[in-house]
């Protein structure tokens, strides 16, 4: 299959997906979310790949959102209310990949493109790297069913800190809170994530995807029953005046005003 917005090169038994909108820092419109579910969910047939690596083109990994993608006027609420949950179906797709799954991040990754490598099984940061969850200062909740993997890699404390404040964390911090499990030089990334994607590939691929499966059921137990709703949350503050500060104080460049309404 042909992809616009992403590359999917094959070393062995080593897939590498890669976001390919450098010009736009990566950033997640429909079509990339669209293309990144649609890859994720075709490894289920793959039968030669034990190992896929997530990362991205240009200086930053992503930017997150697309917010210059704004939703159609024209589209009734039960199509906006499934709109919205595409984020979601593509972090579960990710989630659901048998294959060991890497992330290598770059410069920035922000909402959205936060969420992704924690989906993944290891993160492999480089130096200059920041992560962050902005999506609060522009009025909203963090959605995509990403709240609890960012709990489960750093604890409740740090992950309310980090997303109720939508602070930028950088990769000393995040190695030390266990947001990443390695951090190298950038131009070193792309050989560490191989390396670490090379110890996985020498395990027996059947006994590897069972273990990987089970801990994950473990861990994510009661994640669909306590995050159903964070679609219709997201929904709920589209409609806030908070909402609208926010995305015009972006634009505009300055801190917004936020007044609970």
């Amino acid at each position: 299959m042909a992809y616009k917005f992403i590359e999917l090169e094959q070393e062995g038994h080593v897939a590498h997906v890669i976001l390919n909108r450098p010009e736009k820092m990566n950033a997640l419109n429909s079509g990339i979310m669209e293309e990144v579910e649609t890859v994720s969910r075709s490894f289920l047939n793959d039968e030669q790949t034990r190992v896929v690596i997530f990362s991205g083109t240009g200086k930053h990994f992503s930017s997150g959102a697309d917010l210059t993608q704004g939703a159609s006027a024209e589209r009734s609420m039960l199509m906006k209310r499934r709109d919205a949950g595409l984020g979601a179906r593509m972090i579960r797709a990710i989630l659901e990949i048998n294959q060991v799954t890497i992330s290598a991040i770059q410069g920035a990754a922000l909402g959205g493109g936060a969420c992704i490598p924690t989906a993944c099984d290891f993160r492999i940061g480089s130096e200059d790297c920041f992560v962050g969850y902005p999506e609060v200062n522009l009025g909203m909740n963090l959605m995509w069913h990403s709240l609890p993997l960012c709990v489960r890699l750093i604890g409740p404390a740090r992950a309310k800190r980090m997303i109720m404040l939508g602070s930028r964390e950088n990769a000393e911090t995040l190695q030390n809170w266990g947001f990443l499990d390695q951090v190298v030089p950038r131009e070193q990334l792309k050989a560490a994530a191989i390396e670490m994607a090379a110890e996985y590939v020498a395990q027996p691929p059947i006994a590897v995807q069972m273990i990987k499966q089970s801990i994950n059921a473990v861990s994510a137990a009661m994640d669909d029953a306590i995050m159903h709703m964070d679609t219709d949350q997201n929904i709920l503050t589209n409609m806030t005046e908070d909402r609208a500060e926010g995305i015009r104080a972006y634009f505009e460049k300055r801190e917004p005003k936020f007044k609970g309404d």
